[in-house]
């Protein structure tokens, strides 16, 4: 029997930033491999009978092995399941959709995906800040500051390009991180803004200077998942009233 597996973005965790396609793709599945980063709200779209896993996996907290996961994903297709393989953001950023859709299509197994919306781009219209900006960021550039080989971007380059970069998994040390950018060029008083869950009900952000970036991160208690973004359009974040938020002035 012969199945297939999909790919899925769920978004950044509000199920009203599902995309259509996303959604009609769901609820044409049988199975559902799910992430911990997806709403539990967008749970509820799934048809009566819909086999639903959980296969969590966050930096820094007990985690499905990939390895697990692939096989699973590959089990299900072969018994002739139609597999939502469900992820927070956008699979192909950050996510391991790559990988995931080669090794799948490299033993036979039908893949298709779906996008969604990603963490680092839905700061903007969560906090009405531009992530470009025709005054001052010309550009933006989404970084991992954590790899699997422990290297990191080139800052520097980074620093000197003048775009916006938005910073995934950089929380479990942003005072190494900070102390990392200012030596490579980015200014003390750029201004950043860290964003917590953005996009859903418990969000919360706070901007600050690149200078005092992990004092006030450890004063607002902000941890993952979130993203850093760095440049002057940080210091446009708007609060907005359904927001729990704790800005800093810059």
């Amino acid at each position: 029997m012969n199945g297939k597996v999909w790919l899925i973005g769920a978004g950044p965790g509000d199920a009203e930033l599902l995309t259509l396609k996303a959604l009609r793709v769901l609820q044409s599945c049988d199975t559902w491999l799910v992430d911990d980063l997806v709403g539990r709200d967008i749970l509820d779209f799934a048809r009566p009978g819909t086999r639903i896993v959980h296969v969590g996996k966050r930096g820094g907290c007990k985690s499905t092995p990939q390895a697990f996961i692939l096989r699973l994903m590959a089990r299900y297709a072969r018994q002739g399941k139609t597999v939502a393989r469900v992820k927070g953001g956008d699979p192909f950023i950050f996510g391991r959709g790559g990988e995931e859709w080669a090794w799948l299509a490299e033993r036979g197994v039908d893949v298709e995906a779906v996008g969604g919306i990603t963490a680092g781009l839905a700061v903007g219209p969560a906090l009405g800040l531009p992530l470009t900006h025709r005054s001052v960021a010309r550009g933006v550039a989404l970084v991992t500051a954590h790899t699997v080989d422990g290297s990191r971007p080139d800052w520097q380059a980074l620093a000197a390009s003048q775009l916006t970069v938005v910073c995934y998994m950089g929380m479990s040390d942003v005072e190494a991180l900070a102390g990392e950018l200012m030596a490579a060029g980015f200014a003390a008083n750029l201004p950043v803004a860290v964003v917590h869950r953005a996009g859903c009900a418990e969000q919360r952000h706070i901007v600050t200077r690149l200078q005092t970036l992990a004092a006030d991160v450890a004063r607002s208690g902000l941890a993952s998942p979130a993203v850093i973004v760095l440049g002057e359009v940080a210091a446009l974040a708007q609060v907005t009233v359904a927001e729990q938020a704790w800005p800093i002035a810059v």
